[in-house]
């Protein structure tokens, strides 16, 4: 059941996956060209591992689509890597088949991406796309900044990169350049060089040591001159490598969601209007103001691409443009103006407001439906979920679903049939409710689906860890929560890689 699957996890594979997968469908994957891709087995991987010094391995599955998108990027930095010469190999293996490889690599879901490099496994743990998985082996397998010796390298670095970042230093084997390069071996996604020559420095505008961060936006450069210590080095850069205002696509998703600040303000605005424009200067006024605590960031709504993110946040097209605030941190909450106004002063104080701790979460709630008790099982909203659950008159099950979720799925036809044996009970309400527009203050949902009993006469809450059938959750009821029934340890172990492997949330991939 998606053990720790926070919201805040789901939102990040909503955004991420909607974006690094948009331009790719699932049917593609059938005309890739993997002839530069290694196929292994149980009885081909180690005699790999000893002809390859570095090895890229992904772990997949057949009928798993974020594996058939993923596929053409992966083939595609292949065939880069290979026609370049590198000693770097990529390789695929079907750990439904070669089961014996997936356990003793801890293969959880798919598809894992493991790194075999000088005898050594690591977690692969850069971007999705093909310069995204290059750029991030060759940091790996390579040094962790490249030496400028001349102004020309210095041009190639910064011409082929909307971003780099560069350490200057009149002796580059001192503590601070060694500072540096830890960091630079730790950064993923970023290009990092390193000079000590003369005419760099000349043409950087550099006379002490000085980290510089170059960039195609915004005010161009950055530079940390005084307390140069790793991490200042790290606050430097979290601080200036993405724009005042970043723009939401494919290429940014993960900086913004896989980065250090857990704070994001979005604005939700139809590029294709007038006022765009106008909106987007009020955002980047504000966000000079909070530069390294919050990331501003822009999501075109027009985007079919962008409508589960909108609905993620209780939003449609018709509501636009509008404003909300989100923290990723281990319990994710989502915060909305007073204010539909969208001018520097209003998205200065409502931040204000956040840091402040004078916001309370906006939670999502769909309206109550007219026939919302008229089948066997009952439907429920964030407005009426108190009302019902918390009626100490009845006994009370809520089955908290997602609609992508496919353990949710095949629990349903079950769930009809528990509602149906206790539909004449007036003393039991088998109920159900959508976790993904309706939220509970006092409720945090991290796994779908997620069970809950509110007993009879009792402000006691139960979760339910049995087996999912009718008779497992019938002496639930009936004992009031003390027999859950619960899964046998094999069954358990089944049932979590099952859930762990389930692509959630699937977006039309």
């Amino acid at each position: 059941m998606f053990p720790g699957f926070t919201q805040a996890v789901i939102l990040a594979v909503v955004i991420i996956l909607t974006q690094t997968t948009k331009h790719i469908r699932c049917d593609d994957a059938s005309n890739v060209d993997e002839s530069h891709v290694l196929s292994l087995t149980k009885d081909t991987f180690d005699d790999t591992l000893k002809t390859h010094k570095h090895l890229l391995v992904k772990f997949v599955a057949p009928w798993c689509g974020h594996c058939k998108s993923l596929a053409p990027a992966y083939a595609a930095a292949a065939k880069q890597l290979a026609e370049s010469g590198s000693e770097i190999k990529l390789a695929s293996v079907d750990a439904t088949i070669e089961q014996d490889l997936a356990q003793k690599y801890e293969v959880k879901g798919y598809p894992t991406i493991k790194f075999f490099s000088d005898g050594l496994t690591f977690e692969y743990t850069g971007g999705r796309a093909q310069d995204d998985i290059v750029s991030w082996l060759k940091k790996k397998t390579g040094p962790v900044a490249e030496e400028l010796k001349t102004v020309d390298d210095l041009n190639k670095l910064k011409q082929a990169n909307d971003v780099v970042v560069i350490g200057v230093f009149k002796d580059m084997d001192d503590d601070t350049a060694a500072s540096f390069l830890q960091v630079a071996k730790t950064t993923d996604g970023i290009p990092f060089g390193i000079t000590s020559n003369a005419d760099v420095l000349k043409e950087l505008d550099v006379t002490k040591d000085t980290i510089v961060l170059l960039k195609k936006f915004d005010e161009g450069r950055n530079d940390l001159t005084s307390s140069i210590d790793e991490s200042s080095i790290r606050q430097f850069i979290q601080e200036n490598q993405l724009p005042m205002v970043v723009d939401f696509n494919a290429e940014t998703a993960q900086k913004i969601f896989g980065g250090d600040i857990k704070v994001h303000i979005l604005l939700f605005a139809s590029k294709k209007s007038s006022d765009y424009e106008k909106f987007r200067e009020e955002f980047k006024t504000a966000a000079k103001t909070y530069r390294g605590k919050t990331l501003f960031v822009s999501i075109d709504s027009d985007d079919e691409e962008n409508e589960r993110v909108l609905e993620f946040f209780g939003l449609k097209t018709s509501n636009v443009p509008a404003v909300r605030l989100i923290t990723l941190k281990d319990e994710m909450s989502k915060f909305k103006p007073d204010s539909s106004d969208i001018t520097s002063e209003v998205l200065l104080n409502f931040v204000k407001d956040f840091f402040d701790g004078k916001l309370k979460p906006h939670l999502l709630t769909q309206d109550i439906p007219d026939d919302w008790d008229k089948a066997p099982v009952k439907i429920l909203v964030g407005k009426n979920f108190y009302e019902v659950a918390y009626d100490k008159k009845k006994t009370v099950l809520v089955t908290f679903i997602a609609p992508w979720c496919g353990h949710c799925k095949q629990l349903a036809p079950i769930y009809e049939q528990l509602g149906e044996k206790y539909k004449d009970n007036a003393d039991v309400v088998i109920a159900k409710m959508d976790a993904t527009v309706n939220e509970l203050e006092d409720i945090k949902i991290q796994s779908f689906p997620t069970i809950k009993l509110f007993p009879k006469d009792s402000d006691e809450v139960i979760d339910y860890q049995g087996e999912r059938t009718v008779e497992s959750l019938t002496k639930f009821i009936d004992s009031n929560g003390k027999e859950a029934g619960h899964i046998p340890e094999e069954t358990a172990e089944e049932t979590e890689e099952a859930d762990e492997n389930v692509e959630a949330p699937h977006i039309d991939l």
